[in-house]
């Protein structure tokens, strides 16, 4: 095996570059998902505060509002997880570009294979992503029903007095 050329290198960096700016990009998504996780696990543990002292509806939609929080939970970790294995994939397909032009091995299907799996999480993460932003809304509906509940029998209680 010979040892390639400059020249003979600089078109596969040229074509690495691609897969690199992919795993920035990708990096940043995962630093929004992981913030949204911090954020469903702070919400979780303050929510977990008020379980012993609520009774009654105010109980039931805590406890409601933790399912939700749970879910979104998993939901996120799922979406980490895949947008890690695409990002995972496009290193390997990195280091394959270079393995593959230095050993002169002609087996495109190898890095064809990465670049879709690659594709595919990140295909599934983003729609699992997009998911869980539903269901927050959905926790937010929740809770202001809950204010708005908690309103009308403030003003209840008010007119009647």
């Amino acid at each position: 095996m010979q040892t390639p050329s400059i020249s003979e290198c600089i078109p596969i960096l040229q074509t690495a570059i691609g897969p690199m700016i992919f795993i920035s990009g990708v990096g940043l998504l995962l630093l929004s998902m992981t913030n949204r996780l911090g954020r469903a696990i702070d919400r979780t543990r303050s929510l977990s505060r008020h379980i012993p002292e609520a009774t009654g509806n105010k109980r039931a939609r805590i406890q409601v509002q933790l399912q939700i929080l749970w879910k979104r939970a998993c939901m996120i970790r799922l979406a980490i997880t895949l947008a890690s294995i695409s990002l995972l994939a496009a290193a390997v397909l990195i280091i394959s570009l270079f393995i593959t032009a230095l050993c002169q091995i002609e087996s495109s299907w190898i890095i064809v294979a990465l670049f879709i799996i690659s594709m595919l999480c990140l295909i599934g993460s983003l729609v699992v992503f997009i998911h869980d932003i539903y269901r927050s809304l959905a926790a937010l509906k929740l809770g202001l029903l809950a204010a708005e509940e908690e309103y009308n029998m403030a003003a209840i209680v008010t007119e009647s007095d």
